[in-house]
């Protein structure tokens, strides 16, 4: 009985994915990096990340809204939207049909950081990904 069991727990974790969720999951890495203002404080909903640079692990499925903020200055929100990963889509119904695009949605692995549209994101491969933002009008000497 627990062979049976066992089979069958396997079988389904391997059934129940998608080559959206296997070859690049629900979340990336991203790195933020701040131009022109390494005193520069990084947030993202409401953490603070870092100063100046940051690493953190994010949802797929959500735009990366990033905050600066330093001392005696106005705090600078920027937007970085997400994109549909089209290849990944194809994959997907390919190998697992509706059910691999439900899974893919589902989990958020059929989007991606809309880095062929924003050229302040820099993808290093599937699960990590650059940003940089300006922060130049707050240089305080």
């Amino acid at each position: 009985m627990r062979k049976i069991l066992c089979g069958i727990l396997v079988f389904s974790t391997i059934l129940l994915q998608s080559c959206g969720v296997m070859f690049g999951g629900s979340r990336y890495i991203g790195y933020i990096q701040v131009e022109d203002n390494p005193n520069a404080e990084i947030y993202v909903d409401g953490n603070k990340l870092g100063v100046g640079s940051a690493k953190g692990i994010f949802p797929r499925n959500r735009q990366l809204i990033v905050e600066v903020r330093q001392e005696g200055c106005e705090k600078r929100t920027q937007t970085f939207d997400k994109t549909f990963r089209a290849g990944n889509f194809i994959l997907s119904f390919l190998c697992w049909g509706i059910l691999g695009i439900g899974l893919d949605f589902g989990t958020g692995a059929a989007f991606k950081p809309a880095h062929n549209t924003n050229p302040n994101i820099k993808k290093l491969n599937t699960k990590n990904y650059n940003f940089t933002i300006s922060y130049s009008e707050c240089k305080i000497e």
